[in-house]
């Protein structure tokens, strides 16, 4: 089977992706003390106190949310739902030839994250998060990794991208 460049593309920026994600998990995981609940854990400021990077594994999804589901809702709504879109979005941008090279990386983007922090929930049971933002009260985020902000990234540009897309004028008959 001979891969197109487009598929090549897209592939390239899902492994990318992932492998970018995974390399900074494992780093933090061998370098940085785990930070829980109980335990204060390391903070390594990166840039004064805007921009930390600590160690935190995340049982739910997106700012822990789901973490106290009981395990049966836990897989379907952070497994299994997550794996189905997934395919869903990656079946789409393989067979949606529109698509501009814009769009493709952003959608390709959003696959490579998620299909990233779907392998630290099957391997893990949980996701390394290891970044976070504080700009004094204007912008603050949660603890979040490579994954999430790949993710986020690739909407971003998704939204750009059909903000700013020039309209095709409608046909008549």
């Amino acid at each position: 089977m001979k891969l197109s460049k487009r598929s090549i593309f897209i592939l390239l920026v899902i492994i990318l992706t992932i492998a970018v994600d995974q390399i900074s998990k494992v780093l933090i995981r061998s370098y940085v003390d785990l930070r829980t609940f109980t335990q204060p854990g390391e903070r390594i400021s990166l840039i004064g106190d805007a921009f930390i990077m600590m160690n935190v594994e995340n049982e739910g999804a997106f700012l822990g949310m789901g973490s106290d589901l009981n395990p049966v809702l836990k897989i379907i709504l952070l497994l299994i739902l997550p794996i189905v879109v997934l395919g869903m979005v990656l079946r789409h941008v393989f067979n949606d030839k529109s698509l501009d090279r814009l769009s493709l990386f952003a959608f390709a983007s959003i696959i490579g994250g998620g299909l990233a922090n779907i392998y630290d929930r099957i391997v893990y049971g949980k996701v390394t998060d290891f970044l976070f933002i504080d700009l004094g009260g204007v912008f603050k985020t949660g603890v979040f990794n490579m994954a999430d902000l790949s993710v986020t990234t690739g909407m971003i540009i998704l939204i750009f991208a059909n903000v700013f897309k020039k309209k095709k004028p409608l046909e008549t008959e």
